[in-house]
């Protein structure tokens, strides 16, 4: 993650990423021993428990960087309680430019709605740029990954009840 990429969160969402974090440093000392215990048994090239632990390691200190770097960069904030208008934390329906259907999808961080089966857009990919602080029937274009252009309209904007 950029410097300049801030992460919106609920205070909920902050507690629970924060309160993953601490779990997963206080495991370090355990995975040590893992490690120690299998280095303990020999040969290290043929050593599968050996290798096993080490490739846990290594994606427990990547999950804990990643969440150093988002707590870090996180905007603490309440779901929003107006409707209306796109903001991080709100559900959004819109209908794309010829299109009689409409996709409904939450406008936040992968961590913000990571339970559920809703759809999740980042306030700073193209499309939720374009809808951020639409209002509902305002219609905002945004770049397509082909270079073209495509027009979405807002058909409701309601706060997300987690």
């Amino acid at each position: 993650m950029s410097d300049t990429q801030v992460t919106w969160l609920t205070q909920d969402s902050f507690d629970r990423l924060k309160q993953e974090l601490d779990d997963l440093i206080a495991s370090r000392p355990v995975i040590s021993e893992k490690i120690n215990a299998a280095r303990e048994e020999g040969d290290l090239k043929e050593n599968g428990g050996y290798h096993a632990a080490r490739e846990e390691q290594g994606q427990l200190e990547a999950r804990i960087r990643q969440l150093q770097e988002l707590l870090r960069v996180a905007k603490v904030g309440e779901t929003p309680t107006e409707s209306g208008v796109a903001q991080p934390g709100m559900i959004l329906t819109v209908r794309y430019e010829d299109d009689e259907d409409t996709e409904t999808f939450l406008l936040a961080t992968r961590e913000e709605g990571g339970e559920g089966n809703l759809e999740v857009y980042s306030p700073s990919s193209p499309l939720g740029q374009a809808l951020l602080d639409a209002k509902e029937g305002e219609t905002r274009e945004y770049e397509l990954p082909n270079g073209g252009t495509m027009k979405v309209t807002l058909v409701k904007a309601v706060p997300y009840a987690g």
